[in-house]
């Protein structure tokens, strides 16, 4: 069993490179991903850990991206949809076209940070500093909206209510994300401008839970019907697997992805996207329902296609 899509303590997971290559080892998980938002600075402690407990370590990001090929369409306005990509096999000189790209991105994340602070005081969170943050993240490079709401939570309970999984998520929506109170809008780079960039470095790409990316509105219907077009484009554009073994989906979507994943010709990726406690009811290599179970082969398939 291997989990090819988690977070640590440098991006928005709770737990240290550390702890999640112990609990990895410990659950019997023979293969990790860590795919921390547009950083690998938690690679080199994460693979000293992995050679420790014996699990294979897949170095691997997460990356926001604009997606023009599909466009959101509400009331009328068009917009570019917004996707999450993950890499695998990525190169680590900094030097590298991938790497300059991911820097510009935590670039435009700490601007975005500072915005979000300065709005979030100005509507009645004056405790809330960006030195209070940098002491929950560890580093100012690793904030992200898990430790916003975190903070909301400890020092302003009477606004946002006592911290519970219901409140937890009505920040998110009423707050933090797209819409929300305080959102402040990403500058994002285009889905093949990323892509590109990697070409020849052995970087493979699988698109994040694809349903949450490309579908408002998600039934059997929708998806029989829109993803094989998704996936054809995407395929094209050269990105070559699809995050078919999501761990928040049921095992009959998971199914039904997974064909059309191959019958697309991708590679049907699959992980649990485990934050630590910042989502307590993910479990790692498990998923949220708990059955998730992403077969070691999809593994094997993705190191084939590192340079085909």
């Amino acid at each position: 069993m291997i989990d090819l899509h988690t977070h640590s303590s440098y991006s928005d997971g709770s737990d240290s490179p550390a702890e999640l290559a112990q609990k990895a080892h410990r659950i019997g998980l023979s293969a990790i991903a860590l795919t921390d938002h547009d950083t690998t600075a938690s690679q080199p402690e994460m693979a000293e850990a992995c050679e420790r407990w014996g699990v294979e370590l897949v170095t691997g990001v997460e990356v926001s991206l604009r997606e023009n090929a599909f466009p959101m369409i509400r009331d009328g306005h068009v917009a570019p949809r917004n996707i999450h990509l993950l890499g695998y096999f990525l190169p680590l000189d900094p030097a590298h076209p991938l790497q300059v790209k991911l820097a510009a991105l935590r670039g435009d994340r700490e601007v975005r940070n500072v915005a979000l602070v300065q709005v979030l005081q100005e509507r009645g969170f004056d405790l809330l500093t960006f030195e209070y943050l940098i002491a929950l993240a560890g580093t100012r490079e690793s904030i992200g909206r898990p430790h916003f709401a975190r903070a909301m939570f400890e020092l302003h309970p009477e606004i946002v209510g006592e911290r519970s999984d219901e409140n937890w998520n009505r920040v998110f929506i009423e707050w933090l994300g797209t819409g929300g109170k305080a959102y402040i809008p990403k500058t994002s780079i285009p889905l093949e401008d990323f892509v590109d960039a990697g070409r020849g470095s052995g970087a493979v790409f699988s698109i994040a839970h694809p349903l949450v990316n490309y579908l408002d509105n998600v039934s059997s219907t929708a998806v029989q019907t829109t993803m094989p077009r998704v996936m054809a484009s995407l395929r094209e554009r050269g990105v070559q697997g699809i995050e078919a073994y999501y761990g928040s989906t049921s095992p009959t979507t998971r199914a039904l992805m997974v064909k059309l994943t191959r019958d697309a010709g991708m590679i049907p990726t699959g992980g649990s996207d485990y934050h630590g406690s910042y989502k307590e009811d993910i479990a790692l290599g498990f998923g949220r329902t708990g059955d998730l179970r992403v077969p070691d082969e999809v593994l094997d398939e993705l190191k084939a296609a590192r340079f085909s």
